[in-house]
């Protein structure tokens, strides 16, 4: 089933002679994506792209570690080398 079917008409888009194309603000609202996001454009097979949100790597591992991985005063530790 193809996607534009659940949006109006509205989410139709035109491939301009720049090879720019508007995505309308309803897709990119219920896609969770904001301006200012950095995309990932990448082919999807003939006549389909995928576009993503760049995770961040922060945002990605930011917390990943267990608590405890690291013996107390460890990483202030590390973080007087770099003042060194």
């Amino acid at each position: 089933m193809p996607l534009l079917c659940w949006y109006d008409s509205k989410a139709v888009a035109k491939l301009s002679s720049k090879n720019q194309v508007t995505i309308p603000v309803d897709v990119l609202r219920d896609a969770g994506m904001e301006p200012g996001d950095q995309l990932t454009v990448r082919a999807a097979g003939r006549g389909r792209l995928e576009i993503e949100r760049v995770q961040d790597v922060i945002d990605r591992y930011a917390g990943a570690l267990p608590p405890g991985t690291y013996p107390p005063g460890y990483l202030d530790e590390l973080r007087a080398e770099w003042e060194r």
